[in-house]
């Protein structure tokens, strides 16, 4: 039977640990990683995290987002539960939407070195206006550089099957 060996899932300590500590703080060192063992090829992962939320660094106010999160492993992958944790530790960071997703992409790209990364925020409107930054990265030198090239330029923002509000 395939599968992981112990000594595979040895860094992943937050997954079925029933003494989970939610941190309430930004706190990257939180996410882990385990190894892709389909690195031959290439395949998306997507994460949609419906419950985001961070602070207006101005007003304090509480802004809620799901964030969309897509990308192509090379030898690490990130384990979903820390980065559930991860993100909640958003809740009481100030900062502007833009500036978030782009930190969730570079902290990210340092855990992983992905091949590729799309991260996406789709905000609840306030004020009758919503924001919904999208940023991108592919390994330089790569296909997956132009590729995220390709992306940004022809991205659509307003996807309607995406949008779940």
């Amino acid at each position: 039977m395939a599968g992981r060996s112990e000594s595979e899932l040895k860094d992943i300590t937050l997954l079925g640990n029933q003494g989970t500590k939610y941190l309430f703080e930004y706190t990257p060192d939180v996410l882990e990683t385990f190894d892709n063992k389909h690195a031959n090829r290439d395949y998306f992962v997507k994460f949609n995290c419906p419950e985001f939320t961070s602070l207006c660094p101005m007003t304090g106010q509480p802004d809620f987002a799901t964030i969309y999160i897509s990308y192509i492993p090379d030898v690490k992958m990130v384990e979903s539960k820390s980065l559930k944790l991860y993100l909640f530790s958003f809740r009481n960071h100030g900062d502007f939407h833009e500036d978030c997703m782009n930190i969730i992409m570079n902290d990210l790209i340092e855990l992983m070195d992905p091949r590729y990364i799309e991260v996406w925020g789709k905000f609840t409107p306030r004020g009758g206006i919503s924001i919904d930054p999208y940023t991108n990265y592919g390994k330089p030198g790569t296909k997956y550089e132009k590729m995220a090239e390709h992306r940004l330029m022809n991205h659509d923002l307003y996807p309607e099957k995406v949008d779940n509000r």
